[in-house]
């Protein structure tokens, strides 16, 4: 693989993006408003009552999409029938520019961060013009390069999924995109919807740790809380996970989203593995200097000792002393050095 150099840290509206930041946590709405503002608008009002940093949408122009003869994917017709084509259920589902702007400026009074999955140039162009923060590259569209190499020169943030891919078209992917721009977060993904739960295939992340220098993150498509939660330790700075307002409602994606109690329910457990993973220094915490004071030993004197007498390691021993006395760990800076008085045998050994 080649040489990457990718951005460390990336702002992203008002938040950072990198290993010394919180996780990034994505409410992915996309196009479970139905076709209907109000519910998009709602779909926002949840995100925000997730705690979660932003909420991410999609925008396509049919006709720039997709043939009007081609099928549904099987989890389409799953879920929607094949009564319809897949052009004909897309339409449903379009939001138009002028929408767009209403949910950026609605998202912005709630103070979340705005995201879009533009899935044609027009879209791409619109949803840069309306001023959003970043773009998020669908799986789809990993492939695409000449696509790709439009989205990088817009000098925008990116969120690349790469479900459905082999790691060599990832890596053309972002050979086009670094040629323009380096501001890129990496997501493993697998595009099933649900994902069962031996696809999800985490440690791609190890995999993309090996080959790409570039921040991580996971693009979750499992059912429930799923496998978002897994995927921190191994290094995801960013996590995605599709919701609902009703998990029964018609439409392709519902069933395999979560539902908004389901979605608070998730980022809190986001928050709960990031605190366990901690900064990765190896310290005492604060509660533990309080136990160590009890727990741990000290040198004391295993024998009586006479001032004057040459410590040896037979003359110590290390006992729970309430934290008073030389730590075990410099038992050789004590031996060989003369005792400075006398030591009754279990005295705490003090040498000034």
């Amino acid at each position: 693989m080649g040489a990457f150099s990718f951005s460390k840290k990336i702002k992203v509206g008002d938040k950072s993006i990198g290993e010394s930041h919180p996780v990034f946590i994505i409410a992915e709405a996309g196009v479970n408003h139905n076709g209907n503002l109000q519910k998009a608008k709602k779909l926002i009002d949840a995100a925000v009552e997730s705690g979660a940093d932003a909420v991410k949408f999609q925008a396509f122009k049919t006709e720039n999409l997709i043939l009007n003869n081609v099928g549904k994917a099987p989890y389409q017709k799953e879920k929607t029938g094949n009564e319809e084509s897949q052009f004909e259920m897309l339409k449903k589902l379009e939001i138009t520019k002028e929408q767009n702007q209403v949910l950026i400026e609605y998202a912005r009074q709630k103070n979340i961060v705005f995201l879009s999955t533009p899935f044609d140039e027009e879209s791409l162009d619109e949803l840069v013009d309306l001023g959003v923060d970043a773009i998020k590259i669908s799986s789809t569209d990993v492939t695409n390069l000449p696509f790709l190499k439009k989205v990088a020169k817009k000098g925008k943030p990116i969120f690349l999924s790469t479900g459905m891919c082999y790691l060599s078209e990832v890596e053309k992917a972002l050979i086009e995109i670094e040629a323009f721009n380096n501001e890129v977060i990496l997501l493993q993904c697998t595009a099933n919807y649900p994902a069962k739960n031996d696809e999800a295939n985490l440690a791609v992340l190890n995999t993309y740790k090996q080959h790409f220098d570039i921040i991580l993150g996971y693009s979750d498509h499992t059912e429930g809380i799923g496998a978002s939660p897994f995927s921190i330790p191994l290094g995801a700075q960013v996590v995605e996970k599709h919701f609902t307002l009703d998990r029964n409602d018609l439409g392709p994606d519902h069933d395999a989203s979560l539902n908004p109690e389901q979605l608070i329910e998730y980022v809190k457990t986001i928050r709960k593995v990031e605190s366990y993973m901690g900064t990765g220094i190896k310290f005492p915490s604060f509660d533990e200097t309080l136990t160590r004071k009890s727990l741990q030993k000290c040198l004391v004197a295993n024998i009586d000792i006479k001032k004057g007498d040459i410590f040896s390691e037979d003359m110590l021993v290390a006992k729970r002393t309430g934290g008073k006395g030389i730590s075990p760990v410099y038992y050789k800076n004590i031996t060989g050095e003369i005792a400075p008085k006398d030591f009754q045998k279990n005295d705490i050994i003090e040498i000034k």
